[in-house]
């Protein structure tokens, strides 16, 4: 095999693998997010607003390994 070949596919096997981070910190902040209005219902919308953003952001982290993997 060609050592160009077996890089290309390591790449775009790297950048697959950088979707479960943000797959995970997602889940994380879900659990919190239903922990603590589990906890305190009277914060449920400021908790829910920052689980929303949080998750906005980490979702961009898994956006753009996928559109690396596609462009490599």
């Amino acid at each position: 095999m060609e050592i160009s070949l077996v890089l290309a596919a390591l790449k775009v096997v790297g950048y697959g693998l950088g979707a479960i981070g943000p797959g995970v910190g997602i889940g994380l902040a879900c659990y919190g997010c239903c922990v603590g209005t589990a906890r305190q219902p009277e914060v449920q919308g400021r908790l829910f607003t920052n689980f929303i953003i949080g998750a906005a952001l980490a979702e961009a982290l898994a956006l753009i390994g996928f559109v690396l993997a596609l462009i490599s």
